[in-house]
């Protein structure tokens, strides 16, 4: 039986806490109850597994304990007891609690706990922070801390957004289902944003790649449910080709490798392939949207793969596109970077430091590479050392500190 320490347990927990929480969702109606009991069973886990070794299948394990542990709370606070007679009559959890993407039920909605909690989280009564915050806490996997740095804001703030939003879906009696079919459109954008952050999250370093993978799954669930959506299309396709080059990324030791110096050989053909024709397709419909947007640039930096060399102009091309959709100063950092590679890092600096974004860390990254492309070394190597001390994972943190003493 495999052995189970306490990295595993927390791999394990990114990968089928939201899966349970979702699902307890369903049989408790109730957002407390099933994150705590959820949170219980993976102390219980920590407790046990060690000793025990791994079970047969984690995440079966975790949603069934979770679910006792529920009962057991609500019989001790002798409440909700006509919840209880519900679930007493419920079937055992099944050992895979999760969902077949590809079934669906008689009115035609996927049954997917998961896609309902997305939803129920992106309720327009809340504020569009507070869906993605949510939905990023719950189902995600991901702590209030790392919520918050998602969102640029401190831990306490975001652990007040987070308590507020459960308290509205609770007073509110927020459904806990997938919308009818003329109420999607205007609950996509959050949930687009929320499964584009989840993948996000995932590629924080090889333990979290469960989240990568649930991001893709869901994205895929969200086309099926939406075919006629371009921009459902469009992050499919951003999330294949962003996946597609996830092996060239790192290097054996673990640390990050620029994209200029990927190692192409490595790219998933097979991933392109299909996210490019998503591409192509989103094109053919005229409708563009941030998501085709970002994809299509990808799709670019993709085809380098073969070209053998980056075609900056026509990224720059679509950034300037993006920019009009998404004025947002993170859009203009990167499109000041593409910038760089065409008109040179003197015109790109120039409009990265009229960004206010001192509290990002990528900013201070590409400050400091701009600098030391012109020669200034002293600002380049404190800029490398701002950058540092705010990136998110110590990967990024050793690569921006070497980036820093090979500049000095």
């Amino acid at each position: 039986m495999p052995v189970a320490d306490g990295a595993t347990v927390g791999r394990i927990f990114r990968q089928e806490s939201g899966r349970s929480v979702a699902a307890l969702i369903r049989v408790f109606g109730d957002i407390d109850i099933a994150e705590d009991a959820v949170q219980e069973a993976f102390a219980i886990a920590l407790r046990s597994w060690p000793g025990r070794g791994l079970p047969p299948n984690p995440g079966g394990w975790i949603t069934t304990t979770a679910r006792n542990h529920a009962i057991d709370r609500l019989r001790r606070q002798a409440r909700e007891r006509d919840v209880l007679g519900k679930v007493a009559k419920l079937p055992p959890a099944p050992d895979d609690p999760g969902d077949d993407p590809g079934m669906t039920d008689k009115a035609g909605q996927v049954p997917d706990d998961r896609l309902r909690l997305i939803f129920t989280c992106c309720h327009p009564a809340l504020s569009t922070e507070a869906q993605v915050a949510l939905t990023l806490r719950l189902l995600g996997g991901l702590s209030t801390g790392e919520v918050a740095r998602s969102f640029l804001v401190a831990e306490p703030t975001m652990a007040q957004r987070l308590v507020r939003a459960k308290r509205k879906i609770k007073a509110a009696r927020i459904p806990y289902r997938v919308p009818e079919e003329h109420e999607l459109a205007g609950r996509l954008p959050p949930v687009l944003a929320v499964a584009y952050l989840i993948y996000n999250a995932g590629m924080s370093g090889p333990a979290e790649r469960g989240l990568c993978a649930e991001a893709i799954r869901l994205a895929r669930v969200l086309v099926t449910l939406m075919p006629d959506e371009p921009e459902v299309a469009g992050l499919l396709a951003l999330l294949l080709l962003t996946e597609s080059r996830r092996l060239s990324r790192r290097r054996p030791d673990g640390s990050l490798v620029l994209l200029a110096e990927q190692d192409r050989n490595l790219w998933d053909r097979a991933l392109i392939e299909e996210g490019q024709a998503i591409v192509r397709r989103c094109l053919r419909r005229n409708r563009p949207g941030q998501y085709q947007l970002q994809a299509a640039i990808n799709a670019v930096h993709a085809d380098a793969a073969t070209a053998g060399h980056t075609d900056w102009e026509q990224i720059l091309v679509l950034y300037d596109h993006l920019l009009e959709l998404a004025p947002t100063p993170v859009v203009a950092l990167n499109r000041a970077i593409a910038l760089g590679e065409v008109q040179g890092p003197a015109a790109a600096l120039d409009l990265v430091d009229e960004l206010e974004l001192d509290g990002y860390y990528s900013f201070h990254a590409a400050r400091a590479d701009l600098l030391r492309r012109l020669g200034r070394t002293a600002e380049a190597v404190a800029a490398y050392e701002r950058a540092a001390t705010m990136a998110p994972t110590e990967a990024e943190r050793e690569f921006l500190r070497l980036r820093g003493r090979a500049t000095r």
